[in-house]
């Protein structure tokens, strides 16, 4: 079966984030590239004010199964699919992300005020809402790999860690020197790993 592949962006919002990668990995393969309206400089609509609506936005994509590829943001949308939707989804690919889990005592800095000060006109939820997962990461079963860059300190390595530690079926990979846009920017070099990961 041909795999179809969501692709859910961070909070800069843009689908052209996933772009690169996606153009690396085989032609075959279907592909659906979703934005987040209101986030980053994607214009604004009502139908997503909220996170919640971000996830029912990603949901209404997903097909039976879909690989859920995901950044940032997008990963802790991703692991709400996941919790939600477990049977729609056969492998996850989790990249740079607080995947839902306290990342504070983890290392990572904030990243709010650099947000609002580059994407002005961003929607206010995206600063406010800080969900926690972790106490049903357990129940997450679909494989799941986990890539990190350990030049990121938005996300990093020890908060990839510690999802490696609280999913069951997760597998962690680290590039050298990548920061928080390695899988935009360096999406050469880890469309290798994905492709695998599809086949366990």
């Amino acid at each position: 079966m041909t795999p179809h592949l969501l692709f859910l962006p961070g909070a800069s919002g843009a689908a052209s984030f996933w772009h690169p990668l996606g153009a690396l990995l085989p032609a075959s393969w279907r592909k659906t590239y979703l934005n987040w309206p209101g986030l980053g400089h994607e214009p604004h609509e009502p139908v997503i004010q909220n996170l919640d609506d971000a996830v029912a936005h990603a949901a209404s994509k997903l097909e039976d199964p879909s690989v859920v590829v995901a950044q940032s943001m997008g990963g802790v949308v991703a692991v709400r699919l996941a919790l939600a939707h477990p049977e729609r989804i056969s492998h996850l690919v989790l990249v740079a992300t607080s995947g839902g889990i306290n990342v504070t005592s983890l290392g990572a800095s904030d990243w709010r005020s650099a947000y609002r000060a580059e994407y002005p006109r961003a929607a206010d939820w995206i600063l406010s809402e800080r969900p926690d997962f972790t106490a049903e990461l357990h129940r997450i079963s679909i494989p799941t790999l986990l890539l990190w860059g350990d030049a990121d300190p938005i996300s990093p390595v020890g908060v990839g860690r510690r999802l490696e530690q609280l999913l069951p079926r997760a597998r962690m990979l680290v590039l050298a020197g990548g920061d928080h846009m390695f899988a935009r920017d360096r999406a050469a070099e880890i469309a290798a790993w994905v492709t695998a990961h599809l086949h366990t």
